[in-house]
Formats: C-alpha cells, structure tokens, sequence
C-alpha cells in the first residue's frame, strides 16, 4: 500500500473516528463567538442515566491510557483504531464534559493523562495503541479543536487561567502544522513532514478556530475560506446534508456516500456559529420526531442503510440545545436513551453498545455523555 493510500485512509478513519514561551498572545475580537449552550441538558431529568453513563466510561471502558475505543480487545493492527487502543478524541470529549459539569480534579486527571500519552513534537497525537507502545505520528485536526475547546471551557468553568499556556502551545502547533495559505487540512504526519491534500467538512470548527493563537488577519482569512467552503458543500434544500470533503488540489467535494454523523457535525458547527440553515434544522427535527434519522444517504437522500445509533442522536440532542429548540433536545434524547444498557450485573450496564457481541465504542459512549449535559 503506497504512503499517500496509507494517510488517506487513516484520514477517512478519524471521523469513525506555541512555541513554548512565557510571553502569551492578545486574542482579539471575536468574529465568530460560540453561542452559548442553553443548558437543555440541566433541564432534563437524565441525572441517573449520565451518572451510570460515567460510571461505565470511567471504570469499565477506561485503562491506564485513557478511553478503550472498542471494549472489545483487538490485536491493535489495523488502518484503523480499534480495541483498547485509546484515541485524543475520547480525551477531547470528556474534558468538554468534566468543564462543563464543573468536576475540577476529573478534569485535570484527564488532561494530565491526554498530554503523557497523546503528546507529539508536532502537537498531539489522535492515537496510541498501548499493546504495540506505539503513538501514531499523525494528530487530527477535529480532536485538537475538541481540546482546545476544554481548555477555554475548564478556564472559565473554574475561574483559572491555569490552562491558558497549554491551549496557546497546542493552539499554535495546530496552525503551524495544520494551516498552509488559510487552508485548514484533516492532519499532519511528523514522519512524512506533510498533510493532506483535502479537509473533511466536519472537521471546520469555526468557533474554535477563535481560539487560535494567531492574528486577527490570519484568522480572519482562514474562517472566511473555510466557512466558504463549508457553504459550498451544502446539497440542497430537499436534502439539506453536506458533502464530505473538498480536495484543495481538485477544487471539487468528494463524497462516496453521505455519512450522518459527519454532516450533523457539520451542522452542529454552523449551529454555534449561528450560521446553520434552516432547511437542514427542519429536515433533522422530522427525521428525529419519526425515527428515520439513519447512518449513510446518497446524495439525493437515499437511505443506504437501517442503522440508528447513540452518536446521531446525541449530535441531534447539541443541535437542537444550540439552537434552542428544546424539543429537538428532548426527543433527541429520549431516541438516545432507547439504546442505554441497564441490565443489572451485566458488563454494559449504564453503556451504550451491543451486550451480545460485549461492544461498545467510545464515539458513542463520550458522545452521549456530553449530550447530557448540553
């Protein structure tokens, strides 16, 4: 398998899946300030439901790394992550929940533990395989701003700037690596010394891009080129979807089929940056209201599969906390909550994954977590 096969698959799989210095940089204004997250989330009665859900991360899906990616143990060989090999976006997505909840010592464990097993020259590792020791030499750019997001939310959660000094060090690394001529790319391999010639739609997180330790010019040029490209990958109104990627080389999208989780991603972003169309909120509240919301469409909107899973509705759950639409949450949430285990005794209990089969991702398990508390 040649080397640009190889980084494009491992590219594909991340959805499935500062100098350092003691001067600091002014941000400047925020373009795109994220809007607040209503808090739906407090306001629904799903404390037992989050608290077994943390229960089962921590103690039954959680070694001595971090997040198991699959409960399920693999020889830990494959193009993609799998078993207990432990991922940055797990990392990534517990913090954002500890901040939020204000769990300030589960906090700063997991960060703690993210940096001793994640941390790269160029940044941040997206993935260790502890039966091989081995820290992958890519890092993803959706899993960075995912960290980068925790630490702002834990600094204004707990009231420190403890935390300012590691998100200007990541932050910068990030744009050093990730960024060429206002382009945001999937990752950068330290081995190769390059990235990808494409950027996955989902992994445009406008809103954390403001907290990027550059200039207000440079960040100003990469949201505009970037949100202009996010725009342009929309479908269409009777599909209100987005295409997967855009290949810079190209200057075309890419899309095998049309994968859910990365579109409402993909919306979610826009969500927060109150930029989200109309058409794709409406088309996603009906699809949840009658639970029709599958996994993969074509382009013109043809169901590919039956598949109904945790990470699509809880990414539904944030849409609809974001853009205050409180039934869009809580019917979200109630289609989310069908797929808990609460089979007393069982390894499962409190998870969300196949009991016969003793399977249960990450994604889906952090995913559902945060959505909790959204």
């Amino acid at each position: 398998m040649s080397m640009k096969r190889n980084l494009l698959l491992i590219s594909l799989a991340f959805v499935m899946t500062l100098s350092a210095c003691e001067a600091l940089p002014v941000f400047g204004k925020e373009k795109f300030a994220r809007k607040p997250i209503s808090g739906y989330g407090q306001l629904v009665p799903v404390t037992e439901q989050r608290n077994a859900l943390q229960h089962f991360i921590t103690e039954t899906l959680t070694g001595p790394h971090g997040t198991y990616t699959n409960l399920q143990e693999t020889d830990q060989n494959s193009e993609v992550a799998t078993g207990h090999e432990v991922l940055s976006e797990s990392a990534g997505l517990l913090m954002r929940y500890y901040a939020l909840t204000g769990q300030k010592d589960k906090f700063e464990a997991q960060w703690q533990l993210a940096k001793r097993t994640f941390d790269a020259p160029t940044g941040l590792s997206y993935r260790y395989s502890p039966k091989l020791n081995k820290k992958f030499t890519d890092n993803a750019t959706v899993d960075d701003f995912r960290i980068l997001r925790a630490l702002d939310e834990a600094g204004k959660a707990f009231q420190t700037d403890a935390y300012k000094k590691d998100l200007a060090y990541y932050g910068d690394k990030l744009y050093t690596y990730n960024v060429s001529q206002s382009r945001l790319h999937d990752f950068y391999d330290e081995t190769y010394a390059m990235t990808n010639s494409f950027i996955t739609l989902c992994y445009i997180d406008v809103a954390s891009m403001e907290l990027l330790p550059v200039s207000d010019r440079k960040k100003r040029a990469l949201e505009t080129d970037m949100l202009e490209i996010m725009h342009g990958g929309y479908l269409s109104d009777s599909f209100p979807f987005y295409q997967t990627r855009y290949d810079f080389k190209l200057k075309a999208y890419q899309s095998e089929q049309i994968n859910s989780v990365e579109s409402l991603l993909t919306i979610l972003n826009l969500a927060e940056i109150g930029e989200a169309k109309p058409a794709s909120l409406q088309w996603i509240k009906a699809q949840v209201t009658v639970g029709t919301l599958v996994g993969a469409y074509d382009r013109n909107g043809k169901p590919l599969n039956d598949v109904h899973s945790t990470a699509i509705y809880a990414i539904t759950a944030m849409i609809g906390s974001v853009t205050k639409d409180q039934q869009l949450y809580n019917e979200s949430i109630t289609k989310m909550n069908a797929f808990q285990n609460h089979t007393q005794g069982s390894q499962l209990n409190g998870g969300f994954g196949d009991e016969l089969a003793q399977q249960a991702y990450s994604f889906d398990n952090a995913m559902a977590l945060l959505a909790y508390v959204y």
